[in-house]
């Protein structure tokens, strides 16, 4: 298989890696089951089938997620190298196993300690090489005209995880335990990530994508690749990290207290309330579909076009979430999340293909790693509201605190320019 096909095989199984990868996406519905709305359980050890395990605060909650987004942006930086220098497959399958082993490690460990060991380091290692050897694969085998599509799709699988994850956690847990639920989605990633892994191909030397037919004077095939020396001596580098911190923040916020913030605006009883996992599930669907749709409209109307559109109307939505959750108003909690939801998906479409742009598709697995540091470093965002909900009991200073930070990193896409040449020295 060659041509087309093959590249359309590369980018579904791509898909299909990030399916299982994105399990971070549905921590909501372990950190139902961890944190009690009841304060005084805090440190308490639970019972029945989750014997052995105690109940911890709001800010342990995050700590595992917090973790793995972190271990998750600095393996994204070995895994694009190996991506780089000896294909895909290696990172894919490495991450699938560091992924369940990760996982199997958290359930059997039945500890805060084991979760942030488990899930936080080992699956943060699995998500870095196994997220890195997909988008480059998939990326290689197109025109530059079609890259925010074709990055669009391969990390809506990511996305859309939660579509599956979320329901299925909350049924595992609550037939199984948080153990049974561990171990048995560890099991279940190893296997189709590894076999997933084995599509992930490059193209043969010499390959060069077609232009689809609509394509006349469209963008041109980027000629100029910088090296990762080469991209860290440009300016531009650091404001492309910057550009992720200050968006992704605020959709790693409301992913990280999905279930939380439905309990708190629809109350501790009712369809939403025994039903909770439903706005994760919603979050992953939205999330998954703006990175496909953002990465389309970035194609034509610009990468940082598409990061301002979205980013303006996202952070309106961030500062009217108090008042939404205040007045119990769960209609329009699901729209300000879910606008939340498409303009976080949007940046990790609008991200890679940026940095395919700005420094060219041949290293494209490290510099992207290295770009997405970024998004490791707006864990602190989460971290941070957790405190401020432990300490206040709501959720608005988090939510003030995003905007302002969304609205920053707005202002600092006007700005951004693409590199005029490659540095020199290399």
């Amino acid at each position: 298989m060659a041509g087309p096909a093959r590249a359309w095989a590369v980018t579904a199984a791509g898909t299909a890696v990030n399916l299982c990868l994105g399990i971070l996406y549905g921590w909501s519905v372990w950190k139902a089951a961890l944190v009690p709305q009841d304060k005084s359980l805090y440190g308490q050890p639970m019972t029945g089938l989750n014997e052995g395990w105690t109940y911890l605060t709001n800010a342990q909650g995050n700590w595992a997620y917090s973790v793995c987004g972190a271990v998750f942006a600095l393996f994204m930086i070995p895994g694009g190298r190996l991506q780089d220098r000896y294909g895909a497959k290696i990172g894919a399958t490495l991450g699938g196993l560091f992924l369940a082993v990760g996982c199997v490690v958290a359930g059997l460990l039945k500890s805060y300690e084991g979760l942030v060991l488990g899930f936080g380091v080992l699956g943060g290692i699995g998500m870095g090489l196994g997220y890195a050897a997909a988008t480059p694969a998939a990326v290689k085998w197109f025109h530059s005209s079609r890259r925010g599509l074709i990055v669009g799709l391969v990390v809506a699988g990511y996305g859309a995880a939660a579509v599956y994850i979320s329901p299925l956690a909350d049924y595992l847990i609550t037939n199984y335990g948080l153990t049974g639920s561990f171990v048995g989605l560890g099991i279940f990633f190893a296997v189709v990530v590894v076999v997933a892994g084995l599509l992930l191909s490059p193209p043969p030397p010499g390959y060069v994508a077609p232009a689809p037919a609509h394509v006349v004077d469209g963008p041109k095939l980027v000629t100029t690749n910088f090296g990762a020396g080469q991209m860290l001596r440009t300016w531009q580098f650091y404001a492309l990290v910057f550009l992720f911190i200050g968006s992704a923040q605020s959709g790693l916020l409301v992913i990280a207290n999905a279930k939380s913030l439905l309990t708190d605006a629809a109350g501790k009883t009712g369809f939403f309330a025994r039903n909770a996992w439903l706005l994760v599930t919603f979050i992953g669907v939205v999330n998954a579909t703006g990175r496909i749709g953002t990465g389309q409209y970035s194609d034509r109307i610009g990468r940082l076009n598409a990061y301002a559109l979205n980013g303006l109307v996202s952070a309106a939505c961030l500062l009217a979430a108090p008042w939404v959750i205040a007045e119990k108003n769960v209609l329009f909690l699901f729209v300000v999340i879910g606008v939340m939801a498409w303009q976080y998906g949007g940046t990790l479409a609008v991200l890679p293909a940026l940095t395919a742009d700005y420094y060219g598709p041949k290293n494209l697995g490290l510099n992207y790693g290295l770009v997405f540091a970024g998004w490791g470093g707006a864990f602190f965002v989460p971290q941070i509201a957790s405190v401020i909900k432990d300490a206040t009991e709501r959720w608005d200073g988090a939510f003030y605190l995003s905007a302002g930070l969304l609205v920053t990193a707005v202002v600092a896409s006007r700005i951004i320019r693409k590199p005029v040449s490659v540095a020199p020295g290399e």
